[in-house]
């Protein structure tokens, strides 16, 4: 056997239906879910109104509706309009800190505005603008990204989203644009020393944090990880309410329509610690399952950037698994009590509209890099059979 790979001509504009089909399962699971939250007035406890899973549905159909519709625009072109969209999503995430934004019920952040009575998340759209700007950065210095200066604009590139969404009070969202960054260099030509180093800088980082920034509330959520049982305060409430509804359902779960008196309140039952409702709804098998689902979604995305036709598309497919994997790591670690609660809800299961649509997008550029990839591989050919 010459080679483990055959060359076949380019299916132009082919989705990768395994991939879209995941997703949208997730998507589907996790309207029902908020349907079973909101049915069974669960949700009346945090004033989750019953239309709240119509909201979900909708921005579920958007979602993949923009999510082909991303697919069919080859991603060369859609990077080359970088100076119109991060200008205008710059412009977005500077009205939170205008009258016009807000800090939503339950949350420890103002990363919220509203807008013709709608509600938006606008750094969940400064992802896609970061994942499409930095790929087309890393793309053009790549060759020479090891030398000082070039190194000190791509530190500084990533640096922006994430000090915007610290000064918002987002430390979630703050990690999750370190670790989008982290994965988009280590997929670069990076140099070993300055892999060398990251820890150390990254240590630096933390301390800068732990002494500037977090408040004495958000240190006691981490702190209280490493020792359970000792919070004067009950700051763990809310994880230990999630293990005890995840725990709850048992085997095989108590169903969707349980109704509240079966049903354990959490606090962000329908967002952050919807995954505690799943394990009441679909109990430990219908978690596993799930996990699996996520798991999938992931090591497609990443087996995706391996198949493309150009390090841009690489870099975007490897952009979008640093997303969703710490995404789906922070928020089941949450609920599970060993990560701390920091608002990073469950790709496409929990709630909130911005959020679905959002990653639904940087799906289709996934999408995008998949269908218009230069070749096909079958790893079963044998040059020995031509």
């Amino acid at each position: 056997m010459k080679s483990a790979f055959k060359k076949l001509p380019a299916n132009k504009h082919s989705l990768d239906l395994g991939l879209l089909f995941a997703v949208t399962l997730c998507a589907f699971l996790g309207t029902l879910l908020i349907y079973s939250i909101t049915s069974s007035e669960v949700s009346l406890d945090e004033g989750i109104g019953s239309s709240y899973w119509k909201t979900q549905l909708i921005s579920m159909i958007l979602g993949l509706t923009a999510s082909i519709i991303v697919s069919h625009i080859d991603y060369r072109k859609l990077v080359k309009l970088w100076f119109i969209f991060v200008p205008i999503t710059l412009m977005i995430v500077a009205l939170t800190f205008t009258s016009l934004g807000y800090q939503r019920d339950g949350a420890d952040d103002r990363g919220w505005i509203m807008i013709f009575g709608v509600s938006l998340q606008p750094s969940e759209v400064m992802k896609i603008a970061f994942i499409l700007s930095f790929s087309l950065h890393l793309s053009k210095v790549e060759e020479n990204m090891n030398k000082p200066l070039h190194m000190l604009l791509l530190l500084l590139h990533g640096g922006i989203p994430i000090g915007i969404v610290v000064l918002q009070g987002d430390y979630g969202t703050a990690i999750v644009f370190a670790a989008i960054f982290g994965f988009m260099m280590i997929s670069a030509n990076i140099s070993w020393k300055y892999l060398v180093a990251a820890p150390f800088v990254l240590a630096a980082g933390i301390a800068v944090m732990w002494f500037n920034f977090l408040s004495s509330f958000h240190k006691e959520r981490i702190l209280i990880l490493f020792n359970p049982g000792t919070d004067p305060e009950n700051i763990e409430y809310q994880q230990d309410l999630g293990i005890y509804a995840l725990q709850s359902g048992g085997v095989f779960g108590k169903g969707l329509f349980a109704g509240k008196n079966e049903y354990i309140y959490v606090p962000e039952l329908h967002n952050d610690f919807i995954f505690a409702h799943a394990g009441q709804v679909f109990g430990f098998v219908g978690c596993i399952g799930i996990i699996i689902v996520l798991a999938y979604i992931c090591l497609k995305v990443f087996a995706d950037s391996r198949i493309t036709r150009d390090r841009l598309g690489r870099f975007i497919c490897m952009g979008a698994f640093g997303l969703f994997f710490t995404h789906c790591l922070m928020n089941i670690g949450m609920v599970l009590k060993v990560a701390p609660v920091i608002g990073v809800p469950l790709p496409f299961i929990s709630g909130g509209g911005t959020a679905m649509v959002s990653m639904y997008v940087i799906i289709g550029l996934v999408l995008s890099t998949y269908a218009h990839r230069a070749v096909n591989y079958n790893v079963f050919y044998d040059e020995d059979e031509d």
